[in-house]
């Protein structure tokens, strides 16, 4: 009887293979979770607004956002102390304000339009801004491939069903939001410009405070806010700032260390999903016929503009 001989190379391919499948699985795990809280968030942000303003509400959360990071900062700052020098420290600075100014134009907007709109309609609108990135890089005259052209055809006709009605009018609220989802795509290029040199926790950070300040100083000038307002409001304060900023953040750059930026993408673009069932089991929203085809017209858009050729291994 001949014995068949199986290399140790084998042996070693197979259980690289598993790992790497163990790690893209575990990956995807994160980010699925991260659109689960995120999509929630839209829940709790429509909430909010039944017992407080939208900008302190917005000041409240961010602020819970940064503090709930500076742990993992502080670790690993005792752990290496010389982890940021002085020239990447200033720029992780400048852009973490950059980017604050950002995130509070992009994060008002949308807080303001929650008020007038559903939160399954501001999570469906605000995933488009996926697409909007490639088309802001045109000013930066970056080519724009017919898939994101067609993805981003195909989302228009969706936030048409979804958003103008039948007499033609269009909802405030989704105009507002439809805004910020152009600044949560300019966050994104000011976030790709920053990050590679700077400590992308303190930039977080930076950020998230920035955005707070901003958005308690316009509270204080708009807004009547009480210590009873905050309280009623806490519950949604409480998931917006922790789980949606600090610990969906947290599972997001968990989750992109080794799944392909186009499976992240496609697996983020699922929070609007989970906002409309969100809306519809806590908040009891119900969508139309027509709505219900706009959404899956707007996932389908943002999902093609994704999608690369399996052969370009992205």
């Amino acid at each position: 009887m001949k014995i068949r001989t199986f290399p140790l190379s084998n042996l070693l391919r197979m259980t690289t293979g598993d790992t790497d499948r163990k790690k893209l699985l575990q990956s995807e795990s994160f980010l699925m979770l991260t659109a689960i809280i995120w999509g929630l968030a839209f829940v709790a942000q429509r909430m909010g607004m039944d017992y407080i303003g939208p900008f302190a509400f917005n000041g409240i959360r961010f602020a819970l956002g940064a503090v709930s990071l500076l742990p993992f900062f502080l670790f690993r700052r005792k752990k290496d102390p010389n982890a940021t020098s002085r020239s990447k420290s200033r720029l992780t600075w400048i852009g973490g304000l950059i980017a604050g100014m950002v995130v509070f134009m992009a994060a008002g907007l949308q807080q303001v339009g929650i008020v007038y709109t559903t939160a399954g309609n501001a999570g469906f609108i605000t995933s488009l801004y996926i697409i909007i990135v490639p088309l802001l890089g045109l000013f930066r005259k970056h080519r724009i491939s017919i898939r994101t052209w067609t993805g981003a055809l195909v989302a228009l006709a969706g936030l048409y069903f979804l958003s103008v009605t039948q007499q033609l009018t269009f909802s405030p609220g989704d105009g507002l939001v439809l805004f910020s989802a152009v600044f949560w795509a300019l966050h994104v290029l000011v976030i790709g410009d920053f990050a590679p040199r700077t400590d992308i926790i303190l930039l977080s950070i930076i950020q998230f405070l920035t955005c707070s300040v901003l958005s308690m100083s316009t509270a204080f000038i708009l807004e009547k806010t009480t210590w009873q307002m905050v309280y009623n409001a806490l519950i949604p304060i409480l998931y917006g700032g922790i789980m949606s900023v600090g610990v969906a953040y947290t599972f997001q750059i968990m989750g992109q260390r080794f799944a392909p930026a186009t499976h992240a993408a496609i697996i983020l673009s699922t929070e609007s999903l989970f906002a409309a069932l969100g809306g519809w089991l806590i908040l009891s929203e119900v969508m139309t016929s027509r709505q219900i085809a706009g959404a899956l017209l707007m996932l389908t858009g943002v999902i093609i503009s994704q999608i690369r050729k399996f052969n370009q291994g992205k």
